[in-house]
């Protein structure tokens, strides 16, 4: 299979995971994409590969040349909760003209380089968008494509080359891909996820991510006798908001701007609850973001009965910045392979999180690579053939120059 028809089996599995499930992985459908991993691994000849009792996916291609540092490459099979990832209908455009993609003519779903900047520079390539009924999975069912065409290729290629170590990882999506991963049995001495946008870029800055949830206990009393009684839960909610800053949102904010993001809210009037992340790259802006909330809390806390607001700040993961730039070789290594393959290497600052940040944290040293894969999340999710492609030629020779 090539890299296409790898992806395009692949988004066929419903992967989504769940916030609120408890369970390990948080969605078990997730197993049945990492069952099947597992045995086209083995049809391939990775005899080693399994999946584990947390649902993640490891495998090793043994060294053909002895002394050579082990790399590892990390994917995440779940897809997004924001949007459905069930009965995914992607659509080959096998010569984009540069404009307008009517994605759902009946109902009247587009998408065009004048709202999305990411088409801008595709026109002549080759494109995989969905039906505008759902998000495709590029996110990150591109980075397993594309890690598993590159494993195939090393294997039936006689190129020397060290121990190389996979694994694909569920629950990415909701911040816990990493929660069980065994950096001790991987073995590797770095890696790399492959679950970013652009072909070009290496990344290894990200941010500082945290999690608020915000749990408002109301006084529901009858409408006709509510005066000076009635505490509605969901306006609460609405007056807590108003007191973060209105500009520190996703859809104010670009390059090293943090945010706050309001997720999701429910309730009625007696209990309500609203939920957040929240990111910076910087440290200090992120902790005093992080005070903002329990200034708001104390705030409504104080205005309204002690208790009202009961505030929950959970760190997610943090910047690998600070621990990639002590040794920038993994980097050098990337961008030299890029040169080589005809890419201008590029790096940015991820607005988001991957695996690799906890992995960085915990000591294995995992910088970010694109897939060709643009507009996560969502129906206008798309990802470039071309570029995949190219990623795949990048990985291999990330792998043959590691062993020279």
């Amino acid at each position: 299979m090539n890299v296409t028809e790898r992806f395009l089996k692949y988004v066929g599995y419903d992967t989504e995971s769940d916030p609120a499930s408890t369970t390990t992985p948080s969605s078990l459908k997730q197993l049945t994409l990492a069952k099947a991993l597992v045995e086209e691994m083995k049809e391939m000849g990775i005899q080693d590969a399994y999946v584990d009792t947390y649902g993640i996916v490891y495998g090793t291609i043994p060294a053909t040349k002895q002394g050579v540092k082990t790399v590892g490459f990390i994917a995440h099979m779940d897809t997004s909760p924001d949007m459905s990832g069930k009965d995914i209908k992607p659509r080959i455009i096998d010569e984009y003209d540069g404009g307008v993609i009517v994605l759902n003519e009946e109902k009247d779903i587009k998408m065009g380089p004048d709202e999305f900047d990411s088409l801008k520079d595709k026109k002549g390539k080759r494109l995989i968008v969905t039906d505008g009924t759902t998000l495709l999975g590029a996110d990150d069912k591109a980075g397993i494509a594309e890690i598993l065409s590159m494993a195939e290729i090393i294997m039936q290629s006689d190129c020397p080359h060290g121990t190389i170590k996979l694994a694909f990882t569920p629950d990415e999506e909701v911040g816990r891909g990493a929660d069980h991963f065994n950096i001790e049995a991987f073995g590797a001495d770095f890696a790399y996820t492959v679950d970013g946008g652009e072909v070009d870029s290496v990344d290894y800055e990200n941010f500082n991510a945290a999690s608020a949830e915000v749990e408002i206990q109301g006084r529901s009393i009858h409408p006709g006798d509510a005066k000076g009684k009635m505490i509605n839960a969901l306006l609460v909610g609405m007056e807590f908001h108003s007191l973060l800053p209105v500009f520190d949102n996703p859809a104010y904010t670009e390059g090293y701007e943090g945010f706050h993001h309001l997720t999701d809210m429910h309730g009625e009037c007696e209990h309500a609850q609203l939920s957040y992340i929240i990111r910076n790259h910087d440290e200090v802006l992120f902790e005093k973001q992080k005070q903002q909330f329990k200034d708001a809390a104390d705030y409504i806390n104080k205005k309204y009965p002690e208790g009202t607001i009961t505030l929950t700040i959970k760190d997610s993961y943090a910047n690998m910045r600070q621990i990639i730039e002590k040794d920038m070789s993994i980097i050098t290594l990337v961008k030299e392979a890029m040169k080589q393959v005809g890419i201008e290497p590029t790096s940015h600052a991820i607005r988001g999180g991957t695996d690799g940040a906890r992995l960085t944290y915990d000591g294995l040293p995992c910088p970010n690579l694109g897939t060709g894969g643009y507009n996560y999340h969502g129906k206008y999710e798309f990802a470039c053939i071309d570029e995949m492609e190219k990623s795949v030629e990048l990985l291999v020779k990330i792998v043959e120059n590691i062993a020279k």
